[in-house]
């Protein structure tokens, strides 16, 4: 069988919270001369819904050319920026194992199904050593959609145009939201309470498996795989 494992970054792999809201409040005055006054709620979510529901808080029509344009300021804040993650977040136990491991499998693919920009992503993970075993170019990202379903399937149907096979997708992911995008696609869906969602409400979300954390390989390879 062919699996494609698609990971969310934020709380799942990584912990960087903070950051997010700095680059958005400098992303905002940059483009609108506005001062972050209301915070969206973040997990789970796409950039682009977080942009969409961020302009409208502050009176600012969501226009596409405005959602465009603080898109290109938070990649340009989030470039200027890189070098802070290190110190200011960390990777999540286990994280760097797994992705080893699965990387060793034959017939597996690794990917993202996040709602950050992929440039974001890209800076996220390589601070902490956690983009090597990962292919960007088939993720689902967050200028897909504001409905994170939608990044699921993006992601399953570059990765069969690439790859030209059919794939199992996997979604693995700290937030209901998470849960709900791999349900809605009859994806695996695999909760990690390392985020603000505990093992209870993933399990009510519909995960097939809840893992406290990704720090035994062995379990969590298991559950992804299925043996």
């Amino acid at each position: 069988m062919n699996t494609l494992v698609l990971w969310d970054i934020d709380l799942t792999l990584i912990d960087a919270r903070g950051l997010g809201h700095t680059w958005y409040r400098t992303a905002l005055e940059a483009v609108t001369g506005l001062e972050l006054v209301h915070v969206p709620s973040f997990p789970g979510r796409t950039e682009r819904a977080i942009t969409l529901e961020l302009l409208a808080l502050h009176d600012v029509e969501p226009t596409d050319e405005m959602v465009d344009r603080l898109h290109e300021e938070l990649v340009a804040v989030a470039t200027r920026e890189a070098h802070l993650l290190p110190t200011h977040g960390h990777a999540l136990p286990g994280a760097a194992e797994v992705l080893a491991a699965l990387a060793a499998e034959e017939d597996v693919v690794q990917s993202l199904v996040t709602g950050n920009l992929v440039e974001v992503a890209r800076f996220k993970l390589a601070a902490f050593g956690l983009d090597t075993h990962l292919d960007f170019e088939i993720g689902g990202y967050g200028t897909v959609s504001e409905h994170r379903p939608e990044l699921v399937l993006e992601a399953v149907r570059l990765a069969n145009a690439k790859h030209g096979k059919e794939f199992s997708a996997v979604v693995i992911g700290d937030t209901p939201h998470d849960v709900d995008a791999a349900l809605h696609h009859g994806a695996l869906a695999i909760g990690v309470a390392t985020g603000r969602s505990s093992v209870r409400e993933l399990e009510d979300a519909g995960a097939h498996v809840v893992l406290k954390d990704l720090s035994d390989t062995s379990a969590v390879l298991s559950a992804i795989l299925r043996r």
